[in-house]
């Protein structure tokens, strides 16, 4: 352990060791089975070892594993970018390796676009919503909320617009008169369609999403919608903007892409934004930028959630986990209980060691210096007795969260939260 350097992690945690995994368990090197609630943050939509999938990396790596795409191009990059501007009714796809990395892609895209329209244009900021996470590479930070995730980088990253999502007429009128007054500087507005995941699981409705929608094609910016951890039927739809309506110029996916066999990001733009680039290239361009084996595990991903009932699924688990989460709003440790999809969220009661960050972005305003949030001793104590339970769930902040594969079986994931209640309960 002491060569390896752990993510959001002091030096002093000591993981255990997984050595395989299939289904929805994790097999740890001292022997424990454990049933993995999260789906190694959202992305094994379909299980470990999902023998599809596994079939088509083996069939795939012995044909062609690597080219790049700069001046080739191969048939499963080809025949996945026709499936997704299928399934996203977004018609260009372009690859890369990672969800922070299809943000960064969509947040150039969008500055270039304008860059096209207008070489002299100030249409290079953006403007994201408070409590948002799209990722932790530069630009992806700077579009994220600044609380103790990002906060050491702050004066570091670009500045940018960050508003609350607006819920009613009041603040629709206010978001509706920011982008009167910034329309000349802002470039785009970027949301997670539905949920804000690792911001802190919150949830708004496909009517409000429409509205944002709306008020943004009014003042004539390009509309992304990050859905790397939303997408590929989690919130119950294929994609979160589907419950609303809409499609946007721009949307970002990752995560469940693959299903969790490797990593994979595209940032899927429209006609009118592909368009702008006939005579401009894009400049970008990743290394491993549609990886046939990746490609190759994502199409094969595509299949099952054609072949096999996903979608059923995704609504049946979100039926158990609103009857069996719903009986921790009785606990007095707990704040509240929210369902969407296969996403369980059960919000606790905050103390002094879980208090909020203090965010100081005011409306509208470039994001100011906020406090690191270390992760306290309350959580790292919960998560200690899941696994003693034989589950995986990793609380973070104030949030014990569920986000299980969709193939999870009925009795495993009353398990989960029924450890959840149990050690709530103590």
């Amino acid at each position: 352990m002491k060569n390896l350097w752990l993510p959001y992690s002091t030096h002093k945690s000591a993981p255990p060791e997984v050595v395989s995994a299939n289904g929805c368990t994790l097999t740890l090197a001292d022997g424990r089975e454990i049933i993995d609630g999260v789906s190694s943050w959202w992305t094994v939509c379909h299980g470990y070892n999902h023998p599809h999938l596994v079939q088509a990396v083996q069939a795939q790596t012995a044909k062609l594993h690597h080219v790049m795409l700069g001046g080739f191009v191969h048939e499963p990059a080809l025949t996945l970018s026709k499936r997704l501007a299928k399934l996203t009714n977004l018609p260009h796809i372009f690859f890369s390796d990672s969800g922070s990395t299809s943000v960064e892609v969509a947040l150039k895209m969008a500055a270039q676009y304008w860059k096209i329209k207008n070489k002299n244009t100030k249409k290079q900021r953006f403007l994201h919503f408070k409590n948002s996470y799209h990722g932790d590479t530069m630009g992806a930070m700077s579009v994220s909320d600044d609380d103790g995730m990002h906060s050491p980088f702050t004066g570091f990253m670009p500045m940018q617009f960050a508003v609350d999502i607006p819920t009613d007429e009041l603040a629709f009128e206010e978001f509706d008169s920011l982008l009167k007054a910034h329309s000349s500087q802002l470039a785009a507005i970027i949301i997670e369609p539905l949920a804000q995941m690792a911001g802190g699981m919150k949830f708004h409705s496909p009517d409000v999403l429409a509205e944002i929608y709306r008020i943004t094609k009014k003042h004539e910016l390009l509309f992304i919608a990050d859905e790397i951890a939303t997408g590929f039927a989690r919130t119950g739809y294929m994609f979160a903007v589907e419950e609303a309506g809409i499609t946007p110029d721009i949307m970002c996916i990752g995560k469940a892409l693959t299903g969790g066999i490797l990593g994979m990001a595209a940032t899927c733009a429209s006609a009118a934004v592909f368009d702008a680039f006939s005579e401009h290239a894009f400049m970008h361009g990743p290394t491993y930028m549609a990886n046939p084996i990746a490609c190759a595990a994502a199409n094969a991903s595509l299949d099952l959630f054609e072949k096999e009932p996903r979608l059923k699924q995704v609504a049946h688990i979100e039926e158990i986990l609103t009857t069996e989460l719903q009986k921790c709003s009785k606990l007095s440790i707990v704040k509240g209980v929210r369902i969407k999809g296969a996403i369980g969220v059960v919000e606790l009661n905050p103390t002094s060691s879980l208090s909020s960050s203090g965010l100081t972005r005011g409306s509208g305003q470039p994001q100011a210096d906020s406090r690191v949030k270390p992760e306290n001793d309350r959580i790292g104590e919960l998560r200690q007795k899941f696994l003693a339970h034989g589950v995986n769930i990793r609380p973070f902040d104030d949030i014990i969260y569920l986000a299980p594969p969709f193939i999870i079986s009925e009795n495993e994931l009353k398990t989960l939260t029924g450890t959840i209640i149990k050690v709530l309960s103590g």
